[in-house]
């Protein structure tokens, strides 16, 4: 619960008399009403919305934008729309709702910008002198390509028969007459939609993994600073860069230095970086148009790799070059995986860590995987796991095709506790990641401007230094 009360305002908001309220709503310019260019995004956006409204002809299809989060009393999380919202409409707003109706006409519902004749302007906790002004809803509409409703309107589709996209606005869901089943059809529908990146979209994340790069190139310059302070120093310089260059970071940051890097999701990023150890850093800018990148590297903190380290990064080097040979259309989608894996496995049969990489690469075995621990693709897009209601046909059991993108990760980690691996081998941890565009004739690596092969990161660092 937050402190609100039901008129927008807080409990420790001071009284405002009547004279005040009469005097705010006075001496007021006329905004201006000039309507903007129809947005580069709108044309995509209404085709995938043609799309939606053929396969489910005659039906009411439901998306909300879902609304604001709480953090902490009455102050929320900054807002970001469903990824299938976004996807179909591109609003940025909280509560907003987009309707494609039986006929197929497409209508956004989204509250109207705030006018001056009601106190609400300022005296609400959402009114525009708090949280800055909403577009009203003609220039939405000039703007995304699409028709507009009052949020308000929506109450008149009380009951109707719909399928409604859940888990955003429990409101919305209670609004339309749902059926189970036909709501989780949609949400596969929508997953299985985005597997196939547009060219538009394939811009988005050139331009997300571009400001990411920048961002590790930023980072490698901070270490120093990291090492006088924390992984959080790491993580901070990378925010920095991702409010400035896109809307944010498309995921917690994972900066993990030394045995840190063996939690393959480590987000506390507040232990010690220190010269002589690695840090792995797992980090993706999400652009202004809320595609994220997803890319990892792991350096020697002093630009160096020791024998150990490198021998350890070499492999997994080596494991990611056989995974992307893998990346090409008509491949299965596991098949740059079982090439990583069987790498990985022969080359801790050659560290001695297995007796045999043939017996452990065997499905009812899999021992290697004690280090290793994860799969080595997931889609990317709007969502940094994207994709994720897509049935397993489609996804992890089908074939790569022209336009997916996917992440290609393979990585190392031997836990500091770990009895069964030599002693000097214990709180290391490696993974390399980019993000890989499945093309007509085989794949192009988005991330590949930054140097991944140990003498190029080494030859990288110094470069920043």
């Amino acid at each position: 619960m937050t402190d609100e009360t039901t008129d927008g305002t807080a409990s420790h908001d001071p009284k405002r008399p009547a004279k005040l309220l009469e005097f705010m709503s006075t001496g007021w310019a006329e905004k201006d009403r000039t309507l903007s260019a129809e947005g580069d995004a709108a044309p995509h956006r209404r085709t995938r919305r043609q799309r939606l409204a053929a396969r489910f002809a005659g039906e009411v299809l439901v998306v909300p934008s879902g609304g604001l989060k709480v953090r902490a009393n009455d102050t929320d999380f900054r807002f970001r729309p469903g990824s299938d919202f976004t996807w179909l409409a591109g609003s940025p707003e909280p509560d907003a709702v987009l309707v494609i109706e039986a006929d197929g006409e497409a209508l956004l519902y989204q509250a109207p910008s705030w006018d001056r004749t009601t106190p609400a302007f300022f005296t609400d906790r959402q009114g525009e002198l708090w949280v800055g002004p909403r577009p009203s809803l003609d220039a939405v509409a000039a703007e995304l390509g699409i028709t507009t409703r009052p949020l308000e309107e929506l109450e008149k589709l009380q009951g109707t028969k719909a399928r409604v996209l859940r888990g955003y606005d429990a409101k919305v869901e209670a609004l339309f007459e749902v059926d189970e089943d036909s709501d989780k059809e949609l949400a596969t529908w929508l997953g299985e939609a985005r597997l196939i990146k547009d060219a538009w979209e394939i811009e988005q994340l050139q331009k997300a993994v571009d400001a990411t790069i920048k961002g590790f190139e930023d980072v490698a310059r901070a270490l120093p600073q990291a090492q006088a302070t924390s992984e959080r120093w790491a993580e901070g310089v990378f925010g920095l860069r991702a409010r400035v260059e896109g809307n944010d970071v498309g995921y917690g940051s994972i900066c993990a230095a030394g045995a840190h890097a063996c939690t393959l999701h480590w987000t506390d990023n507040d232990g010690q970086v220190r010269d002589g150890e690695l840090i792995l850093l797992d980090m993706g800018v999400e652009g202004h148009e809320l595609y994220t990148a997803d890319i990892t590297r792991t350096l020697p903190v002093n630009g160096t790799w020791t024998p150990r380290q490198r021998q350890v990064y070499d492999l997994v080097y080596r494991s990611q070059e056989a995974a992307l040979a893998e990346c090409k259309p008509g491949a299965a989608f596991t098949d740059p995986h079982k090439a990583a894996m069987k790498v990985l496995a022969e080359g801790l049969e050659e560290m001695g860590i297995v007796e045999s990489a043939q017996e452990v690469l065997a499905d009812d075995d899999k021992r290697y995987s004690r280090w290793t621990l994860h799969g080595v693709s997931h889609l990317l897009g709007l969502d940094v796991h994207d994709c994720a209601h897509a049935r397993d046909e489609s996804y992890r059991d089908g074939t790569l095709q022209p336009g997916v993108v996917l992440t290609v990760e393979p990585g190392l980690y031997f836990q500091p506790d770990d009895l069964l691996v030599p002693e000097d081998l214990r709180g290391i941890g490696v993974r390399i990641e980019d993000d890989v565009l499945i093309t007509e004739d085989g794949h192009v690596n988005l991330s590949g401007a930054l140097p991944r092969d140990p003498d190029g990161v080494e030859a990288w660092m110094a470069g920043l230094r």
